[in-house]
């Protein structure tokens, strides 16, 4: 066979079986391809009408849904560069709670304008110049569009809330924004605390209830626990809680030692005092003056034989969080076990705890309307898994939104009206700059177009003739017109009650920008990752080669 050659230059630094891509052809057209991919797959599940997808994942679990971030996470994205829009998008759901979408699928129509540049000749960080500048521009145009008084709301005002919180619902549950809405509200304000910057989202649950239909839908102050109590108290009201963590059982006595018993009268006692000691327990609950234990685990069947005697109602949470929230609805403080001696001042406060029994499922709810403001559940009912599912996720952007209007109110016309004015305004400021980034910045101004043309292209209507209407009345100086998807022309906004919260905007764009540059600043890619079988010796142990 001869000398075998020495590899040179990359290849004799980087172990074999290694991959490397460099250079614009090889690396930023293949991560841009990449990234068009991911957003081609999003892009038609925007705004209202958007098609639903259905993932199964790696679990064999279903999905069927148009939002965004579901997608994404459940697609389980391999390629690094798309990964990177994915993070973006998974950064504004964490953040803002809706909006996920239009950084996906905005990211996925800059590279595309990248490409065309690149191909056209300039370099990527020309590319990356242009689109700084763009989003610089950008903030000043968006606040311009700001509508005037938005920026004072009182979040307790329910049809201030509703109005903003329109949008991001309708477009997870396109016609039914009109009864989630008001009972997303709802929840939300009854849990708003004093300074509405700390609203925590964790405070309005959803429980999910299978039968009936979305008329049947509530909200309750309180809590609402898939599962029925333990023991045979059903119902009590204005009562005092006790929550104890560790669980009511009868090793809860201090006798875990091995005792020898001799004889049968020994026996006899060691089983009284046994007895007597968890009746002490329990009549120490009993005289705290409350009438309801909350355990977080297992409870005895001795322990539950005395609280039957006491008349206390028992409940088991398992979920530990679920644990934490029911303190907090109740202002109970857990105890790690039960002790002889139950202080009054840990004691938690209910209004009503009962057993309903809803589609066929029991629950128990807690309610607790004179506790304040803790925690409130959203009771949905649908027919089937999925429609719960996509209810869900409607309720969550609701109360996301809620969250990001009570640190910033300002809204924008939606409807595609913000990003066609944005579009209009930005040719105008690439026309401004004399450099090559002009050509950028352009390119940044039409992916806006991205956003009305697949709007209409979703409700079926023609895209063409809507983008040239739009921007026909946007020259003549009508800002806020957009499209009305119902009807199928171009519309004043204002009049349709369509708003896009300036923060969900602002975040989206920049977050998807900010993504876009940093796939285009990778020049090469190198895997240096061996190219052997299973069999490798120098693979440390443990490792599955799909990672």
């Amino acid at each position: 066979m001869g000398l075998q050659t020495q590899p040179y230059g990359i290849q004799g630094m980087l172990k074999e079986g290694h991959k490397h891509f460099s250079g614009v052809e090889e690396a930023v057209i293949k991560n841009i391809d990449a990234c068009k991919q991911l957003s081609t797959i999003t892009r038609t599940s925007l705004g209202p009408n958007g098609m639903n997808k259905m993932v199964i994942n790696h679990l064999d679990k279903l999905f069927v849904t148009s939002d965004t971030a579901t997608i994404v996470n459940e697609l389980e994205v391999q390629h690094p560069a798309a990964k990177l829009l994915v993070l973006a998008g998974k950064a504004q759901q964490e953040e803002i709670g809706d909006g996920a979408n239009l950084v996906v699928s905005f990211a996925g129509e800059l590279l595309q304008g990248a490409e065309e540049l690149i191909r056209m000749g300039l370099h990527p960080s020309d590319i990356i110049i242009g689109y700084t500048k763009a989003i610089n521009k950008l903030v000043e145009i968006l606040e311009g569009l700001v509508e005037e008084g938005s920026d004072i709301m009182d979040v307790r005002n329910k049809d201030e809330v509703i109005l903003r919180m329109r949008a991001p619902v309708a477009s997870k549950q396109y016609g039914q924004e009109d009864i989630l809405c008001p009972l997303i509200a709802d929840a939300c304000i009854q849990v708003c605390p004093k300074n509405p910057t700390n609203f925590n989202v964790d405070n309005v649950r959803v429980a999910k209830l299978l039968g009936g239909g979305l008329h049947n839908c509530t909200t309750v102050r309180g809590m609402v626990l898939k599962g029925d109590t333990v023991g045979s108290v059903k119902r009590i009201e204005k009562a005092k809680v006790v929550v104890i963590a560790g669980g009511v059982d009868t090793t809860a006595t201090e006798t875990k030692g091995t005792v020898l018993i001799h004889s049968a009268e020994q026996l006899e006692n060691y089983a009284k005092t046994e007895e007597a000691k968890v009746e002490e327990l329990i009549k120490a609950v009993a005289d705290s003056g409350a009438k309801v234990i909350v355990s977080g685990a297992a409870v005895g069947e001795m322990a539950l034989h005395f609280c039957e005697r006491y008349k206390l109602m028992v409940l088991k949470i398992g979920s530990k969080f679920e644990l934490r929230r029911f303190c907090r609805t109740t202002g109970a403080v857990a105890l790690l076990k039960l002790g002889s001696v139950v202080n009054p001042d840990d004691l938690g406060y209910v209004d009503s705890i009962s057993v309903e029994e809803i589609g066929g499922s029991r629950v128990t709810v807690v309610r607790n309307e004179q506790g304040g403001n803790s925690v409130t559940t959203v009771l949905l009912r649908a027919s089937t898994d999925s429609i719960l599912d996509d209810l869900e996720r409607a309720v969550d952007d609701g109360v996301n939104t809620y969250k990001a209007l009570c640190r910033d109110s300002r809204i924008v016309p939606g409807a595609a009206a913000t990003e066609i004015e944005l579009a209009r305004k930005l040719k105008e400021f690439s026309f401004t700059e004399t450099g090559l980034d002009q050509y950028a910045i352009a390119k940044f101004a039409e992916s806006f177009e991205m956003i009305p043309k697949t709007l209409a292209e979703n409700a079926g209507l023609n895209a063409m003739e809507i983008i040239s209407s739009l921007y026909a009345e946007h020259s003549a100086g009508n800002v806020k017109v957009g499209i009305d998807l119902e009807g199928g022309a171009c519309k004043d906004v204002s009049t349709l009650k369509i708003w896009d919260l300036f923060v969900t905007k602002f975040h989206a764009l920049k977050y998807a920008a900010d993504a876009v540059c940093t796939v285009l600043r990778v020049d090469q890619i190198i895997m240096s990752k061996p190219a052997g079988g299973p069999g490798r010796r120098d693979q440390p142990a443990g490792m599955d080669n799909e990672d």
